[in-house]
């Protein structure tokens, strides 16, 4: 299995852009049984350079996450990365955590502060843990063998309240930290990554990759439930297109892709190292969107 870095450094020679799926750790033997039979499967045809698996709320599905990581990669023969946060466990919880992911083959993980059990109210630091992202990368930097992704917020972190440009200062930090990417949260406003990126690599000199993560809409109320978690922007015109859609979920879907597909064109022409789509264990949205690209 390759280093993510590695990877995005081979895509840059080529002038091609990486292209990466994330899925999550199923609920149940059926949602199981449909993400290695059916959605892995179908997205494999498209060729992604690699893939990534989210960690629950809390640290949640620790061991589930790294057991489908391991999978994907023994079974598809495909670069996996396992998300991995700070919540609800010591320093030396995590560094286990991060050994038995080295023992399994795991190369690259995504280093999270992560969600609080439940997904809302405040981080709440574990007693012996940790309390940032970047004390995070440092950990996993000092056992070594890793590439790091972290994550970016192009509009800045819900949680931070003195402004996105402090958000980004810190940001900064984790990677000055040892993070060798970043993957953004989704958003809808290109304009919002172009700020984002601009700030990153003209004022702070930052000159690793910085994905756009991109989430194909499925469901108007599921991405309005979604935003309003992480903080992100829906602008009023796209808003308004939903609400009219209401009762019409396929067009929802197939305005969802129309609309992705237009956000990714524009982030390619402006140059972007590549994709990374929050599939939510299906292929539909994402191999349409990719095959309007010419991606796959």
């Amino acid at each position: 299995m390759e280093l993510i870095h590695d990877i995005h450094l081979r895509k840059k020679e080529k002038a091609k852009p990486a292209i990466s799926f994330e899925f999550f750790p199923p609920k149940t033997e059926e949602g199981e049984n449909n993400l290695f039979q059916k959605t892995i499967p179908e997205l494999l045809k498209l060729n992604p350079d690699y893939c990534s698996v989210t960690y629950g709320a809390g640290g949640t599905t620790r061991d589930k996450t790294l057991e489908i990581v391991e999978k994907i990669q023994k079974d598809f023969n495909l670069t996996a990365m396992s998300h991995l946060t700070c919540v609800n466990a010591t320093v030396e919880e995590v560094r286990a955590v991060i050994l038995d992911a080295q023992s399994r083959g795991i190369k690259n993980l995504l280093a999270l502060r992560g969600d609080p059990p439940g997904g809302k109210g405040d981080f709440q630091a574990t007693e012996g843990g940790m309390e940032y992202s970047y004390q995070l990368v440092q950990l996993i930097r000092e056992i070594g063998g890793f590439s790091i992704g972290v994550a970016g917020f192009p509009e800045g972190h819900i949680a931070c309240k003195e402004g996105k440009e402090v958000d980004w200062e810190r940001l900064k930090k984790k990677i000055d930290c040892g993070a060798d990417f970043v993957v953004t949260q989704l958003f809808f406003d290109n304009e919002d990554y172009f700020v984002f990126r601009d700030h990153l690599q003209k004022k702070l000199g930052v000159n690793c990759p910085l994905i756009p993560g991109v989430l194909p809409i499925l469901n108007a109320n599921q991405i309005k439930k979604f935003t309003e978690l992480c903080g992100a922007e829906m602008p009023k015109a796209l808003v308004e297109k939903l609400d009219k859609m209401a009762d019409d979920p396929q067009g929802v879907k197939e305005f969802g892709i129309e609309y992705a597909t237009q956000q990714c064109r524009e982030l390619l022409d402006s140059g972007v190292p590549g994709f990374h789509f929050y599939t939510l264990n299906k292929s539909y949205s994402t191999e349409k969107i990719m095959k309007n690209l010419s991606l796959a």
